[in-house]
């Protein structure tokens, strides 16, 4: 028999925490790493090749798309707040959860702010869910096994 550890882990079941509220979400994207190389050579390298070298890291901008609610203004209180005060920056945390609701990879997203909100698409002629998409700009994410 197979042991649990060693299968892939669903996608599907997570929580979004964000300034100390745990919200439902349908997705988030963004959750990227990348590091630039920087092209190196040495004056007296015999080999005439350039040298591949790790340079600075970049993120990709996150979002988080969720069903809208009465009466729930969070994303747009936080979006039209930041207009205001341009300093304020967030810690978001995204937990990845097992079976039984525990958090297995956690991504903590430093120093977010939103920078687009985007409004459900209304059309009279289906019955899709109201679906709000914000999309933040961050300074990093670290991982960390739960």
């Amino acid at each position: 028999m197979a042991d649990a550890a060693n299968w892939p882990l669903t996608a599907f079941h997570f929580e979004v925490e964000w300034a100390g509220t745990k919200i439902s979400a349908q997705e988030v994207t963004g959750l990227n790493f990348t590091t630039e190389t920087i092209d190196y050579r040495a004056g007296d390298d015999q080999t005439f090749i350039k040298q591949k070298v790790p340079g600075l890291k970049s993120f990709e901008n996150i979002s988080i798309k969720k069903g809208m609610f009465k009466d729930d203004l969070d994303f747009y209180e936080w979006f039209t707040d930041v207009q205001a005060n341009p300093e304020r920056r967030e810690t978001i945390t995204i937990q990845l959860l097992d079976e039984t609701h525990a958090p297995v990879m956690v991504w903590t997203v430093e120093n977010a702010y939103p920078i687009k909100l985007s409004g459900p698409t209304l059309n009279g002629e289906n019955n899709a869910l109201a679906i709000e998409t914000l999309e933040l700009a961050h300074e990093g994410i670290t991982l960390e096994t739960a």
